[in-house]
């Protein structure tokens, strides 16, 4: 599909820089498409509420799911020293190949060749706790690899001492990240380390609105997709056949596979919180609809056309013009769905975003075979 088709105009004031609090007093835009595939939407299908209004959105027997990855400070800035010339970089590590060593997209990286030594964090004067030294293997496109002098937990803990939240480009160009973003950009219930991207849907989520939701009846699942920074790239080609996804790696136990399936076949719907959720549980479903335990990267890349396997609804916030994305909401609710979604959204001041509102999408009625979708 041409890329043109997911493009809208933004006024740069829609942008939000910092979240509302209390988390859940986000607005929540409410979006069920038409009756038929490709149908335009109509005003009586877009309601305005809040997310603390969810509990009462979803039925009890739904099944909530959460992806409980935890944001690391993966943006690293550098010194290049090769045999005395300095130059500066800064790299935002995006995925772990081995215990000391990361593939990082790198600004500069015209500046550094592999053997080149890196020295990250503070200066070579100061306490060796503040040193994070690494040397240059590889780069290509995909990025720069860097195999760093510690590993394991000692370079989780280096990493977490001299890094700084991976703010997202659209808020780094606003202003610095700050003492805030280290709880701001992170879900309450993080657990697994491991992300450079926060999974944005689940920063609504306050620990009084998780039990509202259990009170209600609603069940709550956790699976995990560690977030690379290639979710902040832009899609440089004209057509999405040319688009290339990063991989992430991703797990969903067999104890939430099953209680998943159980929820469908008692009738229950799957409410993925977050793109990322439900990339990894439409990964990890086969095409007979049933849902796998899976332990593996996954690469999906989700526009219109996809039929859906494991997701009913989905609540996430609202997306760049041209991304993946933006895509990936089209092709769940409708591509004119979408765009009417956003058109009334920009109007009416929702806020866009990382930090921003959010969405509760229902998904279209799938094509009959051979019929457009």
């Amino acid at each position: 599909m041409r890329v043109d088709l997911f493009d809208f105009d933004l006024p740069p004031d829609r942008i939000a820089l910092r979240p509302i609090s209390p988390r859940d007093d986000a607005r929540l835009m409410v979006v069920r498409p038409g009756t038929a595939p490709g149908q335009a939407i109509a005003d009586a299908h877009i309601r305005d509420a809040h997310v603390r209004d969810l509990a009462d959105l979803l039925a009890p027997g739904d099944a909530l799911v959460f992806n409980d990855t935890r944001v690391i400070p993966a943006q690293l800035e550098g010194l290049r020293n090769r045999d005395g010339a300095m130059a500066s970089i800064s790299a935002t590590l995006h995925r772990r190949l081995a215990d000391d060593r990361w593939l990082a997209f790198v600004r500069g990286a015209k500046k550094v060749q592999p053997g080149d030594r890196i020295h990250f964090g503070e200066t070579a004067q100061t306490c060796l706790l503040g040193a994070l030294d690494a040397t240059v293997v590889s780069k290509d496109d995909d990025g720069v690899v860097f195999a760093f002098d510690l590993s394991g937990v000692i370079l989780d803990e280096a990493v977490a001492r001299v890094g700084h939240v991976p703010l997202p480009p659209y808020i780094a160009s606003k202003r610095p990240e700050d003492a805030a973003d280290r709880a701001d950009y992170q879900t309450v219930y993080a657990r697994d380390e491991g992300s450079v991207a926060a999974p944005t849907a689940g920063l609504h989520f306050t620990a009084g609105l998780m039990d509202r939701l259990r009170a209600r009846g609603i069940d709550l699942h956790f699976l995990t997709l560690h977030v690379g920074a290639g979710t902040f790239l832009p899609v440089k080609s004209d057509d999405t056949a040319d688009h290339k996804m990063h991989p992430e790696f991703g797990l969903v136990t067999p104890e939430v596979a099953d209680a998943l399936n159980r929820t469908r076949a008692r009738g229950g719907r799957i409410v993925a919180v977050g793109t990322t959720s439900l990339r990894l549980l439409e990964s990890a479903t086969a095409e007979d609809g049933v849902i796998r335990p899976f332990a593996a990267e996954t690469a999906i890349f989700i526009t219109p056309g996809y039929r859906f396997r494991a997701v009913d609804a989905l609540m996430t916030n609202f997306h760049l013009p041209r991304s993946t994305l933006f895509m990936l909401v089209s092709a769940f609710a409708g591509l004119a769905t979408m765009q009417a979604a956003y058109g009334r959204a920009i109007e009416t001041g929702y806020r866009f975003y990382s930090y921003g509102d959010g969405s509760l999408l229902f998904r279209q009625p799938a094509a009959a075979p051979g019929e457009a979708s």
